[in-house]
């Protein structure tokens, strides 16, 4: 049986999260700071890493003017002690028309109501079945994403 007081911290979470990916669709990220822990460590799927509320500020400010998230929603979360994993499902344009869509999960961890800990997992949304012409697998020949 849960707890109230679970519930609704987990709610809280939820708010916090689906905040963040909001921020995102907007291009505004008014109320980071409520988000954040000052001392952060948000790691992308692909590697880039930022320490810190006011480096991951420059970086959201900085990337929305060469792009636009277009989907950022949120599939489930998980939650347990001091994490969360929420898994969700991504999409943006660059200015340049290029376009970018998948699937992933974040691994989050909290402190003091804020996010102090995330961890991005990508997958890509082109899924095929190797096996569907017999024994042999037939993969596509595709550039791998870079996650």
């Amino acid at each position: 049986m849960f707890c109230k007081d679970s519930i609704s911290r987990e709610a809280e979470r939820e708010a916090m999260i689906k905040k963040w990916f909001d921020m995102w669709l907007s291009g505004n990220c008014e109320g980071i700071d409520d988000v954040f822990s000052d001392d952060i460590v948000y790691i992308e799927s692909w590697g880039p890493e930022y320490k810190g509320a006011r480096k991951i500020k420059h970086w959201f400010e900085e990337w929305n003017t060469r792009g636009r998230v277009v989907a950022w929603n949120i599939k489930q979360y998980f939650h347990k002690e001091d994490q969360t994993v929420v898994e969700w499902s991504f999409a943006n344009v660059m200015n340049d028309g290029k376009e970018e869509k998948f699937d992933g999960v974040s691994l989050i961890k909290w402190n003091n109501g804020k996010i102090c800990f995330l961890k991005e997992f990508g997958c890509n949304t082109d899924n095929y079945d190797p096996y569907c012409y017999g024994d042999k697998p037939v993969f596509k020949e595709q550039k791998c994403n870079w996650f």
